[in-house]
C-alpha cells in the first residue's frame, strides 16, 4: 500500500493537470489506488484537497483543448486502397466518440464553463398583467 507523501501527491496533481485520468495514473506500480487518492482529497491529508481540486480543474481545461486537437486531426481520416483513397469511417467514428465522451464529461464536471446554456422564457398573459396591476393598486404603487 502506497502511503501519502508530498512527492506522490505532487506527481499525481501534475499528471492530472495535464489531463491524464486518475485511473491511468494509479495503474503505475509506484502509485496508490485511486480510491486512496480520493480519500486523501476528501480528508484533506497534508492539505491535498485544494491541490487536487486545482489539478482536476486544470486537467479538464486541458481535455477541452484536446477536443480541438482530435477534431482538427485529419491525418488518419482516409486510407489507401487498391481503388484509391477512401474515408476511414471506423477512425472517424472513433474520433467522434472521443470528442463526445470528453464533451459529456466536461459538461458534468465544469457545467458553468462547458455545460449547455439554459434559457428561461417568461411570458405575461393578460390575466397575469391584471393580477399584477391589482396587486400594485392594493400596495399603493
Amino acid at each position: 500500500m502506497v502511503r501519502y507523501s508530498p512527492e506522490i501527491a505532487a506527481e499525481i496533481c501534475e499528471r492530472l493537470a495535464k489531463g491524464e485520468s486518475l485511473r491511468s495514473i494509479c495503474r503505475d506500480l509506484h502509485m496508490p489506488e485511486a480510491s486512496n487518492v480520493v480519500r486523501w482529497a476528501q480528508s484533506d491529508v497534508g492539505g491535498f484537497a485544494q491541490q487536487y481540486a486545482q489539478a482536476r480543474e486544470a486537467g479538464y481545461h486541458a481535455m477541452a483543448e484536446e477536443i480541438l486537437e482530435i477534431a482538427d486531426d485529419a491525418s488518419r481520416d482516409t486510407v489507401s486502397t487498391e481503388q484509391g483513397e477512401r474515408a476511414d469511417t471506423e477512425w472517424i467514428a472513433r474520433s467522434k466518440l472521443r470528442v463526445d465522451a470528453r464533451k459529456w464529461l466536461l459538461s458534468k464536471m465544469l457545467p458553468k464553463v462547458y455545460g449547455d446554456k439554459q434559457q428561461l422564457e417568461h411570458s405575461v398573459t393578460e390575466d397575469t398583467a391584471d393580477i399584477l396591476a391589482g396587486a400594485r393598486k392594493r400596495a399603493g404603487v
